[in-house]
């Protein structure tokens, strides 16, 4: 008996939003698509996370993805670059909730590790070895998108193993999980 599954995987990012999307046909995996939603030309915060929400929204409906891989900010020196991206990762994973499809938050070392088997890979090894594994032709000028694409390879890889990795399958899910995030 064949199994699909649909994986989004997305990089999160106020100027550049990266995503890719895999197939999975029994343990086999296809490129579907993978781009990026470029927001550096909207001065409007507020108006960037709406775009986010709203293309993320257009993907899921496009694709109906099973499963969503979002990759975690990471801990930087800058406390406003990081609030960005959590707000940034949070309306892409509020448009995933509102659909009801499982997330999955890996930390940028685990995606390198599952793809290169280097936490401190470069994203242009991480790039090529995608394009190894899914026979891309001509990789795109800006590597966001593959950072995407990555987080649902990882979470492919990452199938059916217990993890530390946050995962949710709803707003119920989240809100039990954050209960110290949650006002009420």
């Amino acid at each position: 008996m064949s199994t699909e599954k649909i994986i989004l995987g997305i990089d999160p990012g106020t100027t550049i939003m990266g995503f890719g999307l895999i197939k999975i046909v029994n343990k086999n995996m296809e490129l579907i698509r993978m781009d990026e939603l470029m927001l550096k030309k909207y001065d409007d915060h507020y108006l960037k996370l709406k775009l986010i929400f709203e293309h993320t929204m257009q993907l899921i409906d496009t694709y109906h993805p099973d499963e969503i891989a979002i990759e975690a900010p990471f801990f930087g020196k800058n406390v406003q670059s990081m609030l960005k991206l959590g707000r940034a990762q949070g309306v892409a994973m509020a448009a995933g909730l509102s659909r009801e499809i499982p997330i999955t938050e890996y930390s940028p070392k685990k995606i390198k590790m599952a793809i290169t088997g280097n936490g401190n890979a470069s994203k242009e090894q991480v790039a090529k070895m995608l394009q190894s594994l899914l026979k891309i032709k001509e990789l795109p000028a800006n590597l966001d998108s593959t950072d995407g694409l990555a987080a649902a390879v990882c979470h492919f890889y990452n199938f059916g193993k217990t993890s530390s990795e946050k995962s949710y399958t709803g707003w119920d899910a989240f809100v039990k999980q954050n209960g110290k995030r949650v006002n009420k």
